[in-house]
């Protein structure tokens, strides 16, 4: 799906190995095996704090999408972000995708975590400035984006107190082709992975 620049959900119940599956995501991204890519993994639970002031919340998601580019090598949204910041307020986040996409040589992919824990009319800018650029991928926008949380979007029921409503989260981002939903281990998964932690630790486990 990210080859066919898609946009879509994964999703599964907590301690389930969610960002474990997107961090190695992005390493097999980045390691160039699979085509040219410039993935980044973002965790934008820290704007929960801040509830429904899309402004604030808009620095914290930018800021923490900054640092994490920067680490990965990418310094262009580092430098810019402030400013886009100042110019374009609530829609801060669309904007600057946009400058970094048309800075970066390689197609981005950018993996969003937990993003069921913005809240309100945050969650709604959020998933409405993704939907409302998804036309100028990937030159001018993320090719792909992976949105990572406990519930499918489309089960989102969104309280809005800009617009005094309730928002579907398929609605509000209505561009999504697939929702994936990551299984639970199976028997001889566990098993596999009992047996590497042996491997590494010598610590045994005892079967029941």
């Amino acid at each position: 799906m990210i080859g066919d620049k898609r946009y879509f959900v994964l999703h599964a119940p907590r301690q389930t190995g969610k960002t474990s599956t997107l961090l190695a995501l992005r390493d097999l991204l980045n390691s160039g095996g699979v085509g040219e890519f410039r993935c980044v993994y973002v965790n934008v639970e820290a704007a929960q704090a801040v509830r429904e002031d899309v402004r604030r919340a808009m620095q914290v998601i930018l800021g923490e999408l900054a640092s994490r580019a920067r680490s990965a090598g990418d310094e262009f949204l580092y430098d810019a972000w402030p400013d886009i910041l100042e110019t374009f307020g609530d829609g801060a986040l669309a904007e600057a995708l946009t400058r970094w996409c048309e800075n970066t040589a390689a197609p981005v992919v950018l993996l969003i975590d937990e993003i069921d824990t913005l809240i309100g009319d945050t969650l709604i800018a959020v998933l409405r400035q993704l939907r409302a650029r998804y036309d100028r991928r990937p030159e001018s926008f993320p090719q792909s984006v992976v949105l990572c949380g406990v519930r499918d979007v489309r089960d989102y029921r969104i309280h809005s107190n800009l617009e005094r409503m309730v928002i579907a989260g398929g609605s509000a981002f209505n561009v999504k082709a697939r929702s994936l939903r990551l299984g639970d281990f199976s028997r001889d998964e566990v098993s596999d992975l009992l047996a590497q932690h042996t491997q590494e630790t010598g610590q045994a486990f005892s079967p029941r």
